[in-house]
């Protein structure tokens, strides 16, 4: 009789289009999963998958198949959840994170991973939205937080949280009496997030405009690097007011009275719908409590 971890292999197989995927995806190795997929052959008595060059597919017996694997999978997966005890909660979930993330609640978020779940991993990946989108859906990471929400077929969102930008400088710079305007601020450079990013492009089309100075516009992926610059007095920092409580608390940052408005910066979880989405969606339940309760205490200054 064909056993669970068989099943489950063959819907990898299919679902990645590759052995190597599947391998990667259940932790374990290519002979093993070609072993699984040779075994449950046998036992149905019928050929499953087919190769062609590029990727793994499935005969018409094995798309049927797949219908009462993927329901098989999701029923032991709402079975577990229903009864089952967190310690049952297993394997290695690898997650993809932006930077502002992990400048405000990412910490607090592995540390109820690990308290919820305790045999539970994390594979922690930090990148800009467009690469965290591209590996999501790529599947070589299960579960994002990043701006959105995410528009493609199969990927389930959940919103986490909106987070005001502003305009951030040193008090060595002088800019904290007044309310500046759009030429006040393009005296100096302006830093801000790297190129390919939501934030980079709305900072762009506001200064990039011919009764401007020539713009100077200082991107970076690492926001550590924008903060250090800031307080530095190199520019004018453009990033979430989330992420520099502490700088401003303590002076070495400003927030700026100016007459721009950017947008909000919303945040999502997104993931691949599968059958076997249990982990994935618990702990997506945890960054949106977490997230929602970072913006509910975060002070009143970071809110305007």
């Amino acid at each position: 009789m064909a056993d669970f971890k068989a099943i489950e292999t063959f819907m990898w197989v299919v679902t990645l289009g590759s052995f190597r995927g599947a391998a990667q995806k259940l932790n374990t190795t290519q002979p093993a999963i070609s072993q699984r997929i040779a075994q449950l052959e046998r036992e149905v008595g019928i050929r499953l998958l087919q190769r062609d060059r590029r990727m793994v597919l499935p005969t018409p017996g094995g798309r049927q198949m797949m219908v009462y694997a993927e329901k098989l999978i999701g029923l032991r997966s709402e079975m577990l959840a229903a009864v089952g005890d967190r310690s049952a909660m297993r394997g290695v979930l690898r997650l993809g994170v932006a930077e502002t993330i992990v400048h405000t609640w990412l910490s607090q978020l592995i540390k109820s991973v690990n308290r919820a779940y305790p045999n539970l991993s994390l594979e922690i990946e930090v990148d800009i939205t467009s690469n965290l989108r591209t590996r999501l859906l790529a599947q070589e990471i299960e579960l994002a937080l990043l701006l959105g929400p995410l528009t493609a077929p199969n990927v389930s969102n959940r919103v986490l949280c909106d987070y005001p930008v502003g305009f951030l400088a040193s008090p060595a710079l002088g800019l904290g009496k007044g309310r500046l305007t759009v030429h006040d601020l393009a005296k100096f450079p302006i830093i801000t997030f790297p190129r390919r990013t939501q934030p980079y492009e709305i900072v762009r089309s506001l200064f990039n405009r011919p009764d401007l100075p020539p713009m100077r516009l200082h991107a970076s992926a690492s926001l550590a690097t924008v903060i250090h610059m800031a307080i530095e007095g190199l520019g004018i920092a453009v990033i979430p007011t989330a992420i520099v409580e502490n700088e401003m608390a303590d002076g070495r940052l400003q927030l700026l009275s100016t007459n721009l408005q950017i947008p909000l910066l919303t945040f999502s979880a997104s993931w691949l719908a599968s059958p076997d989405t249990v982990a994935v969606e618990r702990v997506a339940e945890l960054a949106a409590s977490l997230a929602q309760g970072s913006v509910i205490d975060a002070p009143l200054q970071a809110r305007h």
